[in-house]
C-alpha cells in the first residue's frame, strides 16, 4: 500500500518497482537472521504441516533465506535494466514459475529429514 501510494503521489514508478526487492530482502534477512540466533524461522510457522527433525529445519530455512535475497537480485537486475513493460511481464510471469520450480526442488530435502510420527522421537523445530 506504502508503496503504491508514494508512486501515484510522487508520479514515480520507482517506488513500485522497488517493493518487490525490499520485501524479498526482508524476508530473506529475517530467515537468515533467526538462523544466526539459532531459530530456523519456518519451523515455527509450518511445524503444523510438515514433520521435519531440527537440521531439516536449519536447511530449509537457510534455503529459502537464499531464494529471498536471490529474487530481491533479480527484480532489481530487471528493473534497472529493462523496460517497465519487460519488469511487470517478469513480475506477473517469472516469479511465480521460479518460485514453484524452487518449492518442488525443496521436495527431496523435506522428505529426507520428515519425522515419522510413529517413531514418536519428534524434535521440535530447532526451539
Amino acid at each position: 500500500f506504502i508503496f503504491g501510494a508514494l508512486t501515484l503521489y510522487l508520479q514515480d514508478d520507482i517506488f513500485i518497482k522497488m517493493k518487490p526487492t525490499i520485501v524479498n530482502t526482508l524476508f530473506g534477512g529475517v530467515l537468515l537472521g533467526g538462523l544466526y540466533f539459532g531459530r530456523s524461522l519456518l519451523g515455527y510457522v509450518f511445524e503444523s504441516a510438515f514433520k521435519l527433525d531440527a537440521e531439516g529445519w536449519r536447511k530449509l530455512t537457510f534455503r529459502w533465506g537464499l531464494f529471498f535475497l536471490f529474487l530481491a537480485i533479480v527484480n532489481e537486475v530487471v528493473w534497472r535494466n529493462f523496460s517497465t513493460d519487460a519488469w511487470v511481464t517478469f513480475k506477473v510471469w517469472g516469479i511465480m514459475p521460479i518460485t514453484l520450480l524452487f518449492t518442488f526442488s525443496q521436495m527431496p530435502l523435506i522428505l529426507r529429514h520428515s519425522l515419522d510420527d510413529k517413531a514418536g522421537g519428534e524434535e521440535k523445530a530447532g526451539k
